[in-house]
């Protein structure tokens, strides 16, 4: 049996086959050309094969956002690749002030396809400036989408929604998701199923055939949260005899309030996590639009989990202080369930 593809390699295939499928989509980054490959190898043979569109840039995160906005303005395409999520801050400007804007300010829908990678997340000893989860401080910017990529997606065809919005798009890639496998075929392990419904993946024990009203408690959580979810969904299940639903949404924003309140169904207890710490969050977003559609039908609030209010440590100990654990989550659900 051939081994699984690591999700690396899968974005890595995605990027081939979006660099065949049009002469006119670039890429820009740091280190990208063969034989570095980027600083996580998922440019890998890319500047080989497309040497004319491949591009290696300058240690300047605002210029290359700056060159891509200007390449998408002019007709073309461009994936931008951030080499650690913690320096998209030095492209606040491009992002914000000229490529999300460009959408619509000059008095007509100009297309913008535009998509900037950002190797995003803890877990690995790399410290403050280059494990942090920044994604709230995209969110609610008019005209600028955010996904997150996950071990379920489809590569290709998410690369292909995000360009096809013609609107520029920032792309959370957990590094920690860099080495696992994808899964396939709808089948996690023998406990958990999964299926996916427009952007969203929904995970539980029969997904796909079995009633979501069955479900104890439902955890929301972007891609890069997939693996600790499940750890404790399944502790949880296995030890406590409490049922999970796990819903992955691919784009975080805009949020699709309504799509969520459908998979719920029944469950009237939810909890929304996430990496970042809290204040101003995606996870508060979350909340404030399933108080809006189902306040009536929720038992409590829904539950939100993020990392500590500080820094992220280098040391291994301090650093899974900091971070959302398997365990964090675990306690949440229960506490939500049970309260």
């Amino acid at each position: 049996m051939a081994a699984l593809m690591r999700v690396a390699e899968s974005v890595n295939a995605a990027l081939h086959d979006a660099l065949g499928d049009d002469p006119a989509l670039y890429l820009l980054g740091e280190d990208v050309l063969d034989p570095y490959g980027g600083a996580f190898k998922v440019t890998r043979g890319l500047s080989t094969r497309f040497p004319g569109q491949v591009l290696t840039t300058p240690l300047s995160e605002s210029g290359i956002v700056g060159v891509a906005a200007g390449l998408a303005l002019a007709g073309d395409r461009a994936i931008v690749e951030i080499m650690f999520s913690d320096f998209v801050t030095l492209a606040f400007d491009q992002i914000v002030n000229f490529a999300a804007k460009s959408v619509s300010m000059y008095g007509r829908p100009v297309p913008m396809p535009m998509v900037v990678r950002c190797p995003t997340g803890g877990g690995r000893g790399y410290g403050p400036t280059h494990s942090q989860s920044l994604q709230k401080h995209l969110v609610g910017v008019p005209g600028l989408a955010l996904y997150e990529m996950s071990p379920f997606d489809d590569h290709r065809d998410l690369f292909a929604t995000m360009l096809g919005r013609e609107e520029p798009c920032v792309l959370f890639e957990d590094k920690i998701l860099y080495t696992r496998q994808m899964f396939t075929g709808g089948t996690i392990d023998g406990l958990f199923r999964y299926d996916r419904v427009g952007e969203i993946t929904r995970v539980g024990v029969g997904v796909g055939v079995g009633d979501p009203t069955g479900c104890d408690v439902a955890l929301i959580a972007p891609g890069g949260m997939v693996h600790r979810a499940l750890a404790a969904m399944r502790s949880l299940l296995l030890e406590q005899e409490i049922s999970c639903l796990l819903l992955v949404p691919r784009r975080l924003y805009p949020f699709d309030g309504d799509a969520v309140r459908d998979l719920l169904g029944g469950v009237r207890a939810v909890v929304v996590a996430e990496d970042g710490s809290g204040g101003g969050t995606w996870g508060a977003e979350v909340a404030h639009q399933l108080h809006q559609r189902m306040w009536g039908q929720l038992r409590r609030p829904v539950t939100l989990v993020h990392a500590a209010d500080s820094v992220v440590p280098s040391a291994a100990h301090l650093e899974h202080a900091v971070l959302v654990q398997d365990t964090d989550l675990r306690q949440a659900l229960e506490e939500t369930f049970l309260g």
